[in-house]
């Protein structure tokens, strides 16, 4: 994971630049360089993932255009041999160093042939122009705003441009921004019509995708490691990743609280049943309150679930980062949003879940996927998301709907039945139905951090404080309430950086709910014990 900043003003120093990267230091903290352009400042703080030499620092330059990028660019060595056939010459293993030749090559078009996770800003001398571009999920974060003279800037985090900026927004994934405007080059959620394919047609190809997708994102130069909850999803990250490289055993970690830690059993089950190197992080609720304004200020959000979520996958990350020489972690997020949550259960028609997968999908930046980056990168890891596979998601988005409704009596049964025949998990794991995670690090995470709440206001003092953020995102507990005071406290005005809460759809039957948690829907059953 690494950091960038882009600034089209040079009424901003290489000094102000360099001090806003520590407001993200534990993205990049292996080394940091800012270079001036002709039309714009570009910098990058490094954690070195690919080409560990110092040749694969960037910012990357021909003297003239340069560009910053952080991400992971899947298949670039065959990319690098294809450019070289062209006159292209390369000095480092970096998988970014091919960016500015496929510009060269390409232009606009080159952002919709990367099969990545990334977040860029490049500068192109030939047109004078600055070009910044995310990936079309929002797997890697990349903010906007404006200086006070009115030129746009962008970084990695909005925490670098508050100095500096107003106005900072999220970049829209699956854009590139030229000339002053958004273009969208990719939509994940476009589906021009579903495949036709039988049930078993349709998970075999899941199942080829996803292990695709889990293969190429083992390609690491530094040590690798997994996050493992013992639910569905990231029990078989773990599982596909271990058959893959038979060899030695993969590294894998659990988070529990010391109380009623609901996931440690079933992740030590899948551990010794893979044969990983597993190693438990038990955290107490000291440790969860101490946690939570960092947390808050880490995540950029005030969001109630991705806040509660984020408490354990932080202190497990913390963990790791304190006691393992581990720099790449692998994680299970962008399952439930393309497979079903437990809410989607309730869904009243195949078009109605498949708009609210869409949907999901199109939000994952402000919610699940911002989560996995803010926990790993404030711990100077970098994050992968095998179900974040851009034709694995394209993929499952194109799979008719019919098919993706929970019919079967077991909830993402297409992804269960998948892999079904490889034994690679305990039946039990495969078919276990899904726990909050927040919920499944221990249910007295949550209870810990609504009695907090309400230690910190009166109903009449929670009520007045809530009115002064009426204007968006009004907090309607108060433990929303004590979110968006520690938010605002850190990002004053910025709440619109976030659409809204992440709940379930109201609108649907059996759904309209005060809570984000599954434990609180008529069908949560024993998901959680």
């Amino acid at each position: 994971m690494c950091s960038i900043i882009g600034f089209t003003t040079k009424e901003i120093t290489k000094e102000q630049i360099l001090a806003q990267f520590a407001a993200v230091e534990s993205r990049g903290p292996d080394m940091t360089e800012v270079l001036e352009t002709k039309g714009a400042w570009l910098g990058f703080a490094r954690l070195a993932i690919m080409g560990l030499s110092p040749e694969g620092m960037q910012p990357f330059t021909d003297g003239e255009s340069a560009v910053v990028c952080n991400g992971e660019l899947y298949g670039f060595r065959s990319l690098k041999q294809q450019l070289a056939t062209k006159g292209y010459t390369f000095v480092s293993e970096s998988d970014c160093e091919l960016l500015l030749p496929l510009w060269q090559e390409y232009g606009v078009e080159m952002f919709a042939k990367l099969d990545a996770e990334y977040a860029l800003i490049l500068y192109d001398a030939k047109s004078g122009t600055v070009i910044a571009a995310r990936d079309p999920i929002g797997i890697r974060p990349l903010f906007y705003g404006y200086t006070k003279d009115g030129a746009i800037a962008f970084a990695s985090e909005a925490k670098a441009l508050v100095a500096n900026c107003h106005d900072i927004m999220p970049f829209p994934p699956g854009h590139y921004y030229k000339d002053g405007q958004f273009i969208c080059y990719r939509d994940m959620t476009a589906v021009a019509a579903y495949t036709d394919e039988d049930l078993e047609s349709v998970c075999t190809q899941i199942h080829d995708k996803l292990v695709k997708g889990i293969e190429k994102r083992l390609d690491a130069d530094a040590p690798l490691g997994f996050l493992l909850s013992g639910g569905l999803d990231s029990s078989l990250v773990c599982a596909v990743a271990q058959k893959l490289m038979p060899n030695k055993p993969i590294r894998t970690f659990a988070i529990g609280m010391e109380t009623d830690a609901i996931d440690l059993k079933y992740a030590k089950e899948v551990a010794d049943f893979i044969g990983s190197d597993h190693t438990e992080v038990i955290i107490t609720k000291q440790d969860v309150l101490t946690a939570l304004p960092t947390v808050v200020r880490l995540l950029e959000t005030y969001d109630i679930t991705t806040i509660r979520a984020s408490m354990g996958m932080y202190l497990v990350c913390k963990a790791i980062h304190e006691t393992t020489d581990i720099r790449v972690l692998m994680t299970g997020e962008i399952s439930d949003e393309l497979f079903g949550y437990k809410y989607t259960d309730f869904a009243p028609s195949a078009e109605a879940f498949q708009q609210e997968a869409a949907k999901r999908v199109r939000e994952l930046y402000m919610y699940d996927v911002l989560r996995a980056d803010r926990c790993i990168s404030g711990n100077s890891i970098e994050g992968r998301v095998p179900f974040g596979d851009l034709d694995f998601v394209a993929y499952v988005m194109s799979i008719d709907p019919k098919k993706k409704l929970n019919t079967y009596g077991k909830g993402k049964f297409l992804l269960r039945h998948a892999f079904e025949k490889d034994a690679l998990l305990p039946e039990d794991i495969l078919m276990r139905e899904k726990a909050a995670f927040s919920d499944a690090v221990g249910h007295s995470l949550v209870d810990d951090l609504k009695a907090a709440a309400e230690e910190r206001y009166t109903d009449e003092e929670w009520k007045a404080c809530a009115e002064k953020y009426a204007y968006h995102a009004k907090p309607f507990t108060k433990e929303s309430l004590m979110y968006r005071e520690i938010f605002e406290s850190a990002y004053p005005g910025m709440a619109k950086m976030v659409a809204d809460f992440w709940m379930p759809n109201k609108d649907w039957e059996g759904c309209n709910v005060n809570d984000p948690s599954a434990r609180v829907l008529a069908n949560y059953g024993t998901s959680g014990m």
